[in-house]
């Protein structure tokens, strides 16, 4: 498994959004970003994550943050999940586990005792010049904006 560090180059990606239009990390450079992976649209801990980064859209936007969100989901199900929530913000469709494997958020979990393959919810802020600025690892869902602005 791949364990990125503070300072590392992030990963480059390509995917689609939830427009089906093509996306990649260099249409980024020179803007801060905010990359962070969450399991699954629509979920209650995913739903509360994505609300606290659109709660604090503006003050994020302020400090030059672009937030992008990433999920195994479909374009269409990001699409949904956006206008239920009023998301201002983009989702990336990685149904084939590219991305989320490349920042090695992928991998055993277990659930009421039962063990299974899945994404650690994690926050990667990359910097200007693409590299990994800051990793939140235990990200709390409600505090998600919080633990990317703390130092």
């Amino acid at each position: 498994m791949i364990t990125l560090q503070e300072g590392d180059k992030a990963p480059a990606f390509k995917t689609k959004d939830q427009d089906g239009k093509t996306v990649s990390l260099k249409d980024y450079l020179g803007k801060r970003v905010i990359l962070y992976f969450y399991p699954q649209d629509d979920t209650p801990t995913c739903t509360q994550e994505a609300c606290n980064f659109r709660d604090n859209f503006a003050l994020l936007k302020k400090q030059g943050y672009t937030i992008l969100g990433v999920s195994p989901d479909s374009p269409e199900s990001h699409t949904k999940f956006i206008q239920k929530f009023k998301l201002p913000f983009t989702l990336l469709a990685d149904e084939e586990k590219k991305i989320i494997n490349a920042y090695g958020v992928w991998g055993p979990k277990k659930l009421y005792g039962r063990e299974y393959e899945g994404i650690y919810r994690s926050t990667f802020v990359i910097d200007e010049k693409g590299k990994i600025e800051k990793i939140v690892r235990r990200v709390l869902s409600k505090k998600a904006t919080e633990q990317v602005m703390k130092s």
